[in-house]
C-alpha cells in the first residue's frame, strides 16, 4: 500500500474532473470502477475508486481517491493497493507507487 495526501486552494469540481480525467488517460488499463458523492453544511467529498493493470506486478491494483472540499480548501489523499507479489510479504511494490505518480503529477497542476 502507497498513500498521497495533499491540501491546496482550487475549486472542488475543476479538480475532481482534472483528477479524474488525468487517471483515466495516464493508463490505458486504467478504469473507474465506482464513486460515492456527500454534501452537508458546505463541506463536499467525493471518492473515486480505480483499477490499473500493473505490468511489474503482473496483476491489477487500486486506487482510491477522497477529494475533501470546503470552499476554496481542498484536501487529497490517495492510496494505491494491490499489484504487489508475494503470498506473505509484499514485494515489488512498483506498480503502486506508479498509480501514485501519476496523482501527485496531476496534483502539482491543480
Amino acid at each position: 500500500m502507497a498513500k498521497y495526501e495533499c491540501k491546496f486552494p482550487g475549486d472542488f469540481d475543476a479538480a475532481l474532473r482534472q483528477l479524474h480525467q488525468g487517471i483515466l488517460g495516464g493508463s490505458i488499463t486504467a478504469s473507474f470502477e465506482d464513486g460515492s458523492d456527500y454534501e452537508a453544511g458546505g463541506l463536499r467529498c467525493a471518492v473515486r475508486v480505480y483499477e490499473r493493470y500493473s505490468m511489474t506486478g503482473g496483476g491489477r491494483l487500486s486506487l482510491t481517491l477522497t477529494l475533501v472540499g470546503k470552499g476554496k480548501d481542498l484536501f487529497l489523499s490517495a492510496i494505491a493497493a494491490g499489484g504487489s507479489q508475494g503470498m506473505f510479504l509484499k514485494f515489488n511494490t512498483l506498480g503502486e507507487e506508479a498509480f501514485l505518480d501519476k496523482v501527485r503529477e496531476l496534483a502539482a497542476q491543480l
